[in-house]
């Protein structure tokens, strides 16, 4: 049976784009694409979540990543890898 890959949420408002929401994207990608990442994580892409001011914002598990950076998320992402452990 399949594990369940676990999304990642990342707005691309226009107010979360000009805070480098674009840039978190770019990195999130290339992260999840290494392993031990690789096919344990879904990048989406979403539309304005309506959270400007706290721009840009990232959402994993049942986290909000307000004014997030790459480092931030993808260190998040990581330690809920170990956490998760084998399936």
């Amino acid at each position: 049976m399949k594990h369940k890959r676990q999304l990642v949420f990342v707005c691309s408002g226009s107010d979360c784009k000009k805070s480098g929401g674009k840039e978190i994207r770019k990195d999130l990608k290339e992260a999840l694409k290494t392993a031990p990442l690789k096919g344990n994580f879904k990048l989406i892409q979403t539309k304005c979540l309506d959270m400007c001011k706290s721009a840009p914002l990232v959402i994993f598990e049942d986290h909000f990543f307000k004014k997030a950076s790459s480092e931030e998320v993808i260190q998040k992402v990581k330690k809920a890898l170990k956490i998760q452990g084998p399936n």
